[in-house]
This record gives structure tokens, sequence and C-alpha cells, in this order.
């Protein structure tokens, strides 16, 4: 059976953005059970004993219902240099738990710490991460990422990035690029371009 995942931000007691997780977990219900009741993320977190302090991942492994949660402590790792790899690997509206063309991309980096997804021509995704690039202006997101991820819908609902197309020879013309999902927050980790 397909299963999935959502690695949802704790810290200190508070669970950041169920609204997303909540949206990324219908999408996988409609497209795969749709005629089983939705987990009701909120309802089944409030029972839970949860960590009152410090920074967790709560990542959380479903299919047609809840198999495992788990909170693991969580620590930003450094990526400073990304390699641009060609990938040919589906976008979803949903978190697969199975990870491994993401992981063999991964493991093409090289001297880099992470690898930047190229798809068609475009830019998607590091292997963790969404991105967002810097024009001198504004924030840019791939239209079509390789995972529509929580936060980047939060960014954009709240008009912080905007959605266009980025072909992979454009890259040049950016002047840095944020990575952030559910554990980073925009602005956390960023890379110069120039």
């Amino acid at each position: 059976m397909y299963r999935f995942l959502e690695a949802i931000k704790l810290k200190d007691g508070r669970f950041y953005r169920l609204k997303y997780h909540q949206q990324r977990i219908e999408k996988a219900f409609n497209m795969f059970y749709p005629e089983i009741p939705v987990i009701d993320l909120e309802a089944f977190l409030h029972n839970l004993t949860i960590p009152e302090d410090g920074l967790y991942k709560c990542r959380i492994v479903y299919d047609d219902e809840i198999r495992l949660v788990e909170f693991i402590p969580y620590q930003l790792r450094s990526v400073k240099t990304l390699k641009l790899i060609e990938i040919n690997i589906e976008s979803t509206g949903y978190k697969p738990e199975d990870r491994a063309a993401i992981n063999q991309a991964f493991a093409l980096r090289g001297e880099c710490d992470d690898v930047l997804l190229v798809r068609k021509g475009l830019l998607t995704d590091t292997s963790y991460s969404n991105i967002a690039l810097f024009n001198g202006k504004e924030w840019i997101t791939p239209r079509v990422p390789l995972l529509y991820g929580t936060q980047r819908a939060y960014l954009i609902e709240n008009e912080m990035i905007i959605e266009e197309d980025i072909p992979a020879e454009t890259l040049r013309n950016y002047q840095k690029i944020r990575l952030f999902n559910a554990m980073i927050e925009f602005g956390e980790l960023e890379i110069s371009i120039l």
C-alpha cells in the first residue's frame, strides 16, 4: 500500500502551519482513499503527549490511517553549495514516504551540500526543500515544484513569493536563493548566486 509522510514543525509545544498539512493530507485522501473519511490532523495531534520545549520534527507516516508518529529533535543543517541535477521525477500534491528517486539524485551531489533538481529544463526543488530565487525585486518560486510544500503554500497565500517557471539556464539572472520547508523558515537558509 502506498504511504505518505507529513513532517510538521513543533517548537516549544506549538505546531506550525497545520492548515497546510491538513490540505495536503486531503489531497492524498481524495486521490487514493476517496471513500474513507480524511484524517483530522489537529484532532489527532491534540490527543498526543508532545514535547513542550525545544524544536522537533513531528514525522507522521500514514496511508488510510496514521501508522507512525515520531518526534525527532531538529537541527538545521548547513547548505552552502548546490549542484544542478536533471531528474525525471513527477511532481505531486502529496508527500510520498518513498524517497528513493530523490535519494538517488542527492547521491550525485559530489562535493556540494545538496542538489538543485531540474525537470524538463526548469528548476524544481532541492532534495529536502522548496526554493525561491531573488531577482532584485521579488522572490520567485518554481510554478511546478517537485513537492508542493506547506510553507510554500503559506508564502504564496501571503504574497511573499510568486510562482513562475524558472529555466535552469536563467539561474545567473538571480542574486540569491532561499531554501525552505516545514522545518526551515523562509530566510533562515540563503545562498548567494552572484
